[in-house]
């Protein structure tokens, strides 16, 4: 449910395809994004999982997002 949630945001945001965006998949060196895009993808996850990314720099791969995400809602 996160991942997809995420893949969904990843996809819109930097205009990648689906089939591109696993766990594994960096930010900068496999989709291409620069900080800018980093932080509107990081803005729309806060907004879609009402949670407050503090510290973006430790998001470098779609799986760190999940990790984050995942843990920000258990709290």
């Amino acid at each position: 449910m996160v991942f997809e949630k995420i893949k969904e945001i990843v996809v819109e945001q930097l205009g990648v395809n689906e089939e591109d965006v696993k766990l594994e998949t960096s930010f900068i060196e496999d989709l291409g994004a620069d900080s800018l895009d980093l932080f509107q993808v990081v803005m729309d996850l806060e907004d879609a999982f009402d949670v407050k990314v503090e510290n973006v720099e430790t998001i470098k791969t779609v799986g760190d997002a999940v990790k984050y995400i995942e843990s920000a809602i258990e709290k």
